[in-house]
């Protein structure tokens, strides 16, 4: 029997995130890729996860799935076998103006899904988020952009609340104790390098994996590097 890769997306993400990764890998592990349907806490996100994995797993969160992630290890720290995170953060919203900004900005984005549609936020939400210079990639930006199409305002609107209502993660990395990998995206503005280092340094057992070229949607900006991260990560 095949061992299990639980797969956790990111923000109105679903399996074309991992598209180019579940080709490469699938036939040396089952993969699952969980829907956090209309969940609107990282804590139910991370149960939601547990309920379709089976007692033993590898896991590997991308984005906002690194940080369900986290909250899985939170929970269930004994069922994880290795661990990966993927252009990711750790810490809770920012006090005072810092989390001001943050929070304006994601609601921002809500009232546009629900006023002009996903596909519109979508468009505007994806220029800060994959290498610029893939912009004028037609089939990378519209794959994305159809990837948030087929998720709804309201989800969008649940899914921005468990960003904004984010536990802080610290202690969590702290006692990690399972072969970690932390992968991003040298060109990833959104979650630094820098902020992988730092969640590195406080794992055990724990490597970082820079992706060339890259943007935060590494997965899919450079599927071919990160299935070799993928396997290097799961032997």
């Amino acid at each position: 029997m095949k061992p299990t890769l639980l797969l956790l997306p990111g923000l109105m993400c679903d399996h074309t995130v991992y598209e180019h990764q579940i080709n490469a890998l699938s036939e040396a592990w089952h993969c699952i890729v969980v829907d956090y349907e209309d969940d609107d806490s990282l804590v139910a996100m991370a149960r939601r996860a547990l309920d379709n994995a089976p007692e033993s797993f590898a896991m590997a969160g991308h984005s906002m799935g690194g940080r369900v992630a986290l909250e899985v290890m939170r929970l269930a720290p004994e069922k994880v076998q290795r661990l990966a995170l993927l252009d990711t953060g750790y810490a809770s919203l920012a006090d005072g103006e810092a989390g001001e900004k943050e929070v304006t900005g994601r609601m921002a984005r809500v009232k546009t899904a629900h006023e002009q549609g996903v596909a519109a936020m979508a468009r505007d939400w994806v220029t800060g988020m994959v290498h610029p210079d893939r912009l004028n990639d037609t089939a990378l930006i519209s794959a994305i952009v159809a990837m948030f199409e087929r998720k709804t305002p309201a989800i969008f609107e649940a899914q921005i609340n468990a960003l904004i209502e984010r536990p802080d993660a610290s202690s969590v990395l702290s006692n990690i104790d399972c072969p970690t990998t932390f992968i991003v995206g040298r060109q990833d503005a959104w979650s630094t390098p820098e902020q992988h280092q730092a969640m590195a340094d406080k794992v055990r057992h724990s490597r970082l994996e820079i992706i060339e070229d890259a943007g935060h949607m590494s997965t899919m900006e450079q599927p071919q590097a990160m299935n070799e991260a993928f396997w290097q990560w799961l032997s």
